[in-house]
């Protein structure tokens, strides 16, 4: 996988009733500003997708992006990999969970700080080596962290394990890149579990 895919990989992951943890399906629109010379933010947008409609079982996620690049992306938690299957490549690449080649330096908590689609949102900011990453939660929207606790790619287990909550609404800031993510629509509903299992007869390659 080329280093710009790997970052939005990252970024995507980058997402019943309340009472439980959420099962369902949460719709994000995407905005882009372009850090790299030669690569417009309508580009960036095109390639990556204008939106994504996000999938949420358990220990299980899945993402699929309207983008001209980047198609979907799948969460096995009994591997812990993620794969993600981009239009320029037969196969669904994958990558361990495990691994995380960020590190978070600093993380600050704020309150109150933004209503989303109704939901009166906490802040969590993660002060990274990558750059500054920003998620709006609330606690209706809740799933349990200790489910991705070997998930540490894209610093997805240190946001889930100080919220225990799906992002409304996602900033990215690194050197690449913004990116905001916000979500637009919220749908509750039962998942199967074959839902999230890779297409039958797809090519498996490790990311490069």
């Amino acid at each position: 996988m080329k280093p710009l895919a790997c970052y939005f990989t990252a970024c995507l992951i980058a997402i019943t009733s309340y009472a439980q943890n959420f099962e369902g399906e949460i719709i994000y629109q995407n905005k882009f500003k372009s850090k790299i010379s030669g690569l417009t933010d309508e580009k960036i947008e095109s390639m990556m997708g204008s939106s994504q409609d996000y999938y949420i079982k358990g220990d299980k996620y899945k993402s699929v992006s309207n983008g001209e690049l980047l198609q979907w992306q799948i969460y096995d938690p009994k591997e812990n990999k993620i794969y993600t299957k981009m239009s320029n490549n037969d196969a669904a690449l994958w990558i361990d969970g495990g691994i995380n080649p960020d590190t978070v330096t600093n993380i600050t908590l704020n309150r109150k700080a933004i209503y989303i689609l109704g939901y009166e949102c906490d802040e969590l900011i993660l002060d990274c080596k990558s750059g500054t990453q920003k998620y709006y939660f609330s606690s209706k929207l809740s799933i349990d962290s200790k489910l991705y606790v070997l998930h540490k790619f894209g610093n997805w287990y240190s946001y889930v394990s100080k919220t225990n909550a799906l992002p409304l609404k996602i900033e990215i800031d690194n050197a690449q890149f913004t990116m905001t993510s916000t979500a637009i629509e919220v749908k509750p509903q039962k998942l199967g579990i074959g839902f999230f299992q890779l297409p039958v007869g797809i090519k498996i390659d490790k990311s490069q």
